[in-house]
């Protein structure tokens, strides 16, 4: 009496169900051999679709290349949309800028380590900038200083009646000075902005040269 033929699993049932369809147009023809036979498909409404040339319901879609004993050779993905392709661009420029800011940050850094050899090499140019400016604005501020006197000896004068200047040409002279004041004050006040922003400067300046030369920056696994 003969065996009982065994039943098909279930998960060998489903993956002969998708191949067979495959294979039925696998079959070698006498213009092409099994060895080159290409089978194409893609899946319309979960269900595969295939043929020995692409079918024209798989364009645009995701598709199978699979050769005659059912080995997928290749799978080409879906082309992308047009809002893939849109995410795809900036992703790539956001990476871009990334890597740019990065390579930016590293000559900086190199910069900084050429220009100081130790942070009190860099305190000590910080200190010599910071006194050249302050030097210029004892300098301007003595100058201003001696253009109030001046306008200050004139309106006296002015208010007394005395000095031996016609009163017009005084009045000019007053006048002259008060717009030679607002400009030197003008300049002391740029003067001030630039010594302030040398302080901001060599501040971060030092911390990222602590950072670059701290011991935690080259110990092992960092």
């Amino acid at each position: 009496m003969g065996s009982a033929r065994a039943e098909p699993r279930p998960a060998a049932a489903l993956v002969l169900g998708l191949l067979l369809p495959a294979l039925a147009f696998a079959q070698p023809t006498a213009s092409q051999p099994s060895s080159m036979k290409t089978v194409y498909c893609c899946e319309v409404s979960n269900q595969p679709v295939c043929s020995d040339i692409l079918p024209p319901v798989c364009y645009g879609r995701a598709y199978r290349e699979i050769s005659p004993n059912g080995t997928v050779r290749r799978v080409v993905p879906a082309p992308l949309t047009t809002e893939e392709i849109a995410r795809r661009d900036a992703d790539e420029r956001r990476r871009r800028a990334e890597e740019a800011r990065r390579l930016k940050q590293l000559r900086l850094d190199q910069a900084l380590l050429e220009t100081y050899r130790s942070i009190d090499d860099l305190d000590g140019r910080r200190d010599r900038e910071l006194a050249e400016l302050d030097r210029t604005l004892r300098d301007l501020r003595r100058r201003e200083t001696e253009l109030l006197e001046r306008q200050g000896a004139l309106i006296d004068e002015a208010a007394r009646g005395v000095g031996g200047i016609p009163a017009a040409e005084r009045d000019e002279d007053i006048r002259s000075l008060d717009r030679e004041i607002v400009a030197q004050r003008s300049v002391i006040d740029a003067k001030l902005r630039e010594r302030a922003a040398v302080l901001d400067r060599f501040e971060e300046d030092r911390q990222r040269y602590l950072e670059l030369t701290s011991p935690a920056e080259h110990a092992p696994g960092r």
